[in-house]
């Protein structure tokens, strides 16, 4: 199977569209062999009839199969109607040998914003159970469901963008196409890839780049993508699916991480005293971990007697300790008590690992950015470390199912890339309320649910994350604060610390 994978065309009248860039792709897929073509939408730059009008002549000048998939800017001004008369179905199924494509319209109708709402996802549910037993399944919709780099501000992400990577992860998925921001990327999450196409004709693009659309090649359980730029350019990526094995661990473990966030100490009857107390015993007396990482929203407001309490309990915790602040901690006077208390959180060695605090709240505002000096001070971070790096933060980098996302980490798409390209082999996050692990390209993320505060977002209730890291594998558990009762959250082989890749 050979797909040309094209987005963002923006055709209309105006400024907007680049006619000649359109034409060169769409002769040069013509020209080569391409059993299909996915445009993953903002056909028109618009919505209008006039644009709707021009696409429909400039989209039969593709001489292959062709799907096309609604883009935000083609809902405006009730285009999602425009869209079925002069294209085709918003949400739809393409069978071909051995695989499917399952297409659903991700837009919200005159937002930027994406969502693929409660019966569309039921509707996306049920077939892929239907085709369960397709070696090969891929999904497309415009809205991309991972943080990208060189994007600006992260926003317009799936709503529901961690519920639907879920049900992707858990239906074998083998490809997810999309476009939206106009950059093409690539990253393999577990072994689903997520394949961004860049813009393939509209002036908009970013960083100075040029118009590009990806190549989808799937031959022998290989997938491979190749960005191809108008200028001839390319860069290629493959990945071979992983098939699944029992993991045993070889050699004595080397590191026992309790990972654990959202204790959120208050005189609120949200806070769960007797569930914290009960946490601390089974940290110190069964799991006994080597170290207890702590991801933030230490308290419910920064208030003094908030941060004395949460102190106290810190205090009985027996193993060493680090921390760094979350949003609710930066509130009132959050940022001055934080200090007071705890201190400031700084790069720890511990045996052959090296832990990296990462800041990323801002002062009363959910919302969490790392800033381009951070993140150069991240990367350093990496590059200097020693061992295995484990780097901890507040704010999550990839999407927890079970949340509402709206781009919490402001420049997560630049923090993910940094922390996948520097050789971060654990990534431990704390917002949210839900725990969730996952590996992207060769980084697992693992993020912590609510420890002690009931107004959390997970089925398992309060809980708090064990890792056991050894030679060869990373296993991760939640375990339930109350009863200790646990739940596997993944298992990853460790690649042997080499420097950064």
């Amino acid at each position: 199977m050979r797909i040309a994978h094209i987005s963002d065309t923006h055709i209309t009248g105006g400024e907007a569209y680049k006619s000649y860039a359109y034409d060169l792709t769409v002769s040069e897929i013509n020209r080569l062999n391409f059993d299909l073509v996915v445009h993953t939408g903002d056909v028109t730059n618009g919505g209008l009839r006039e644009e709707y009008e021009r696409a429909e002549y400039e989209l039969k000048k593709i001489k292959k199969p062709l799907v096309v998939i609604p883009g935000n800017h083609d809902v405006r001004n009730v285009g999602y109607e425009l869209f079925e008369e002069f294209i085709g179905p918003l949400n739809g199924i393409y069978e071909f040998k051995d695989g499917v494509l399952i297409w659903v319209d991700s837009t919200i109708p005159d937002l930027s914003d994406g969502r693929i709402g409660r019966h569309k996802f039921r509707w996306l549910k049920k077939v892929l159970e239907e085709y369960s037993e397709r070696p090969i399944k891929l999904v497309a919709a415009h809205h991309h469901l991972i943080p990208l780099p060189n994007t600006g501000r992260e926003r317009n992400v799936l709503f529901n963008a961690g519920d639907v990577l879920d049900l992707l992860l858990r239906h074998d998925v083998t490809l997810y196409l999309c476009g939206h921001k106009h950059v093409p990327n690539v990253y393999r999450v577990e072994d689903l890839v997520v394949d961004n196409a860049g813009c393939t004709s509209c002036r908009k693009t970013r960083r100075g780049d040029v118009n590009s659309y990806n190549i989808v090649e799937i031959e022998n359980g290989r997938l491979s993508v190749t960005v191809r730029r108008l200028t001839g350019d390319e860069e290629a990526k493959s990945h071979r699916p992983v098939k699944s094995k029992l993991f045993i661990p070889r050699g004595e473990r080397l590191m026992r991480i309790v990972h654990i966030a959202d204790m959120r100490v208050s005189d609120r009857v949200y806070f769960r005293r007797k569930v914290l107390e009960n946490a601390i015993r089974l940290i110190n007396e069964k799991l006994k971990p080597d170290v207890v990482i702590h991801s933030g929203n230490l308290v419910d407001v920064g208030i003094e007697r908030n941060f004395e309490r949460a102190f106290e309990f810190w205090e009985k915790i027996g193993a060493p300790k680090l921390v760094v602040p979350g949003s609710s901690d930066m509130t009132c006077l959050g940022h001055e008590l934080f200090q007071e208390y705890f201190g400031e959180p700084e790069v720890t060695p511990l045996r052959d690992f090296t832990f990296i605090p990462v800041l990323t709240p801002q002062y009363e505002y959910e919302v969490g950015s790392v800033g381009r000096f951070g993140q150069r001070k991240l990367a350093g971070d990496l590059e200097s470390a020693e061992g295995k790096r484990v780097v901890f933060m507040h704010h999550n980098v990839v999407p927890i199912p079970g949340s509402r996302e709206k781009g919490f980490l402001e420049d997560a798409g630049d923090v993910l890339r940094i922390l996948t390209q520097h050789g971060a082999e654990i990534v431990l996050t704390g917002h949210g309320g839900n725990a969730f692990a996952v590996r992207v390209e060769n980084t697992v993320v693992i993020n912590a649910g609510s420890l002690s505060w009931e107004l959390h977002r997970n089925a398992f209730g309060n809980s708090f994350n064990l890792i056991d890291v050894y030679p060869d594998i990373i296993v991760a558990f939640e375990v339930q604060a109350t009863w200790g009762s646990r739940r596997l959250l993944g298992v990853w082989p460790l690649r042997p610390s080499s420097g950064a890749p």
